[in-house]
């Protein structure tokens, strides 16, 4: 199963190699890797593709290459993952998105986001959805509100994969049950 996502401005959809140079160049971007632990080398972001195309192949979803329809122009990735460590809310489904700078600010995050959530409860039945990221990131946030997620400060924590001093180790977490989503659409 190959599945593909569209939206009236965006297809969502697996990645080609030609998506390689412009997702490179956007994990270089200090913007727009603000709130990770470091940009990424070419191989990097290389080796993120790879893992998210194996990602698909193991669980039938995963972080579509983000397409503007009428440019067909590559501005990133949404959609989901299986986070890679254990925490309180874990094993879970996570929704994300990071998307080119010049793509910021047109509602594409919210726009492709809300196409994963309907894929995530309507196609894969899963119970819930959560994101997270570092509490300054408002950003993001702002999208994980937009779609729906609410944030309870309860459920924050340290980010295990990253040491206790790092300050970018606490993260805010944002859930959305299917029951929520149902009651909201």
């Amino acid at each position: 199963m190959k599945p593909e996502l569209e939206t009236e401005r965006l297809r969502l959809r697996r990645w080609r190699s030609e998506d390689r140079a412009p997702f490179a160049a956007l994990n270089r971007d200090p913007e727009v890797v603000e709130f990770l632990p470091s940009a990424l080398t070419r191989a990097q972001s290389d080796e993120l593709v790879d893992r998210i195309e194996a990602h698909f192949e193991e669980k039938g979803f995963g972080l579509w290459a983000a397409e503007v329809i009428k440019t067909k122009r590559f501005i990133g990735f949404i959609g989901m993952s299986v986070p890679n460590f254990e925490a309180h809310f874990t094993p879970a489904v996570e929704i994300g998105w990071r998307l080119a700078r010049e793509a910021w600010g047109d509602g594409y995050a919210t726009e492709g986001a809300r196409a994963a959530l309907d894929y995530a409860f309507e196609r894969l039945v899963l119970d819930e959805i959560v994101s997270f990221t570092v509490p300054a990131n408002t950003r993001s946030r702002a999208v994980m509100e937009r779609i729906g997620l609410q944030h309870d400060a309860a459920d924050d924590f340290d980010h295990p994969k990253l040491e206790k001093d790092d300050p970018l180790c606490r993260h805010v977490l944002y859930r959305l049950s299917a029951d929520a989503w149902r009651a909201g659409r």
